[in-house]
């Protein structure tokens, strides 16, 4: 397992249920994009990222999330995930693809997700 992968998720999953701007500008370079969904505008910029990511928070502590590294070249990593809403019983399978420089910071993130039906 890369330890940039690896180090990165961790950063992401720990920004995920602190919410807190500088745990989630930490994971992306100045300049970095986020894509949300087809077809949607990316966040762009940290700035922006860190913006766009507490107007569309999750509750802290609601999630569970493990994964596994699909694909790693390039400093592209594919990584499949499963994300668990406890509060909502809502489950999802997702599909990241998360371009890191050399220093571990994302420049590019795309995700995509389904969620579990029942």
């Amino acid at each position: 397992m890369d330890p940039r992968v690896t180090g990165w998720i961790d950063g992401y999953v720990r920004a995920w249920n602190s919410n807190r701007a500088e745990d989630i500008g930490v994971l992306f370079t100045e300049d970095a994009r986020y894509f949300t969904a087809p077809y949607a505008e990316p966040w762009t910029g940290r700035a922006d990222i860190v913006r766009q990511w507490l107007e569309n928070a999750d509750e802290p502590g609601d999630t569970e999330f493990s994964w596994d590294l699909l694909s790693l070249s390039h400093g592209l990593a594919v990584v499949q995930g499963h994300t668990v809403y406890k509060a909502e019983r809502r489950e999802y399978r997702n599909l990241w693809l998360i371009r890191l420089d050399a220093q571990g910071q994302c420049e590019e993130f795309t995700e995509w997700y389904m969620r579990v039906p029942g």
